[in-house]
């Protein structure tokens, strides 16, 4: 499974993005979205399963952004409104098989979008 990630940029706080993942590969997997900011550990952003029916959030998203997903496209997309200066990372899609929490449990992953967002 190749997964390309796209949709990050530049975006003043309180903006939008729509990051989204396009999969490439046999097989149902969950996806999950993680980031990183610079000197920071990578941690989970939010998931969803194959079918699009349960989906996970970090509490500190919850409301702000939606993980969603369309299999006739093989897409994944995360929209994230009222961004802050804290949203500023390396966003990266993962497909495993749990759409769990831990990036230990995702076995293929993207290689990264940048979103940065300005005070």
């Amino acid at each position: 499974v190749q997964l390309q990630a796209s949709g990050g940029g530049l975006v003043q706080a309180g903006g939008s993005l729509r990051l989204s993942c396009g999969a490439s590969g046999r097989g149902l997997y969950a996806m999950g979205w993680f980031r990183q900011a610079p000197g920071k550990d990578r941690e989970f952003v939010a998931a969803i399963s194959w079918g699009g029916r349960s989906t996970k959030y970090a509490d500190f998203v919850k409301g702000r952004f939606t993980i969603s997903r369309d299999n006739a496209k093989n897409t994944v997309y995360l929209e994230m409104n009222s961004l802050n200066p804290e949203d500023t990372a390396v966003y990266y899609c993962a497909a495993g098989r749990s759409g769990a929490v831990t990036s230990a449990d995702y076995s293929y992953w993207g290689q990264g979008t940048q979103v940065t967002v300005s005070s």
